[in-house]
């Protein structure tokens, strides 16, 4: 087993961790989880509240172990929780830099606050942020109607009418939760058929105040200092159409946070880091694992065995430097 010496960090002196998890969504919750369960002196670096995307979900139903579902919010400060209770300190930080010293050598990382820490094997674990559509009136209306958390901004749209963008299982998801708050939803997708589980399509279609648009996709957010409408353009057509509409929810796909490790990982055309099947990059000592991994499937559960996964390997790799 690693024995380093630990201390909270400071701006001051450079702490030593065994492990650092950037990231405290599901896989970097885990990832500390199984890390600090092997003895290793772990640390989360986390500069939002723990939990990711997962944190903002009104409900997680396809999670084993929660047959009637679980609220994101809820499940995430469960497995924030049983990632204190092992040991794991979490560090409210953004994260600056990260670079290794020498070939095979610790990792030196800095945070937006200024400490400095060193680890002996890192899990980048910072997963992917909501895509924008950029389209005018976007960028603009920005929080005055337009959101990419149903969760976070539903209960303002209470009775109003309101748009969903995209065809997978997220659009579905939050199109639901949102028929339960105001008097209509618009469904837009782009293609004739959804991507999303046969499940959560059924559900969507009983629904009586949400119709379905498709194939359109959007051109234009209007509206002056809240949203107003939107402009559609049916994709086999090419038809125009205005739709009035108070709220914009946008589920296109996701970003990776991968940018601070770009100098030490490869990735694929969409910013994903590509690992092996052992979360190894390309970098000894360097694990990624969660939504900002090249995969076919991000849901909490993949999330939560690339994190089991990660740890494994990073426990391995240190045991191996220390004999």
């Amino acid at each position: 087993m690693i024995n380093i010496s630990f201390a909270p960090l400071t701006k001051q002196g450079l702490t030593e961790a065994d492990l650092a998890v950037i990231g405290a969504g599901p896989a970097g919750l885990t990832a500390a989880i199984y890390g600090a369960r092997f003895g290793l002196k772990t640390v989360v670096l986390e500069k939002l509240a723990p939990g990711g995307q997962i944190a903002t979900a009104d409900l997680v139903e396809n999670y084993p172990g929660f047959p009637e579902g679980i609220s994101g919010g809820k499940l995430a400060e469960l497995m924030e929780a049983q990632a204190k209770r092992f040991g794991t300190q979490i560090i409210s930080d953004g994260l600056l830099s990260i670079k290794q010293v020498g070939a095979g050598g610790n990792f030196a990382i800095v945070t937006e606050s200024g400490a400095e820490f060193s680890a002996g094997a890192v899990i980048i674990a910072t997963g992917a942020e909501p895509k924008k559509l950029g389209i005018p009136g976007e960028a603009e209306l920005a929080g005055r109607g337009v959101s990419y958390c149903a969760v976070c901004d539903g209960m303002l749209f209470r009775g109003k009418t309101v748009a969903v963008i995209g065809g997978g299982d997220s659009a579905l998801s939050e199109a639901k939760y949102l028929a339960s708050l105001a008097s209509k939803v618009y469904l837009i997708h782009r293609r004739t058929e959804f991507r999303a589980q046969s499940y959560l399509t059924e559900q969507v279609r009983k629904l009586e105040n949400l119709e379905f648009l498709l194939p359109y996709f959007p051109v234009e957010i209007k509206g002056g200092h809240k949203v107003e409408g939107m402009v559609l353009e049916n994709r086999a057509t090419h038809e125009r159409k205005e739709i009035a509409v108070d709220g914009v929810f946008v589920y296109i796909g996701l970003v990776p946070n991968s940018q601070p490790f770009l100098e030490l990982v490869d990735t694929d055309e969409g910013g994903f880091i590509i690992t092996d099947d052992r979360m190894n990059t390309k970098t000894p000592g360097l694990f990624a694992a969660g939504d900002v991994r090249a995969k076919p499937l991000r849901q909490v559960s993949t999330a939560v065995g690339d994190g089991a996964l990660a740890a494994q390997e990073a426990y391995e790799f240190l045991r191996g430097q220390d004999a």
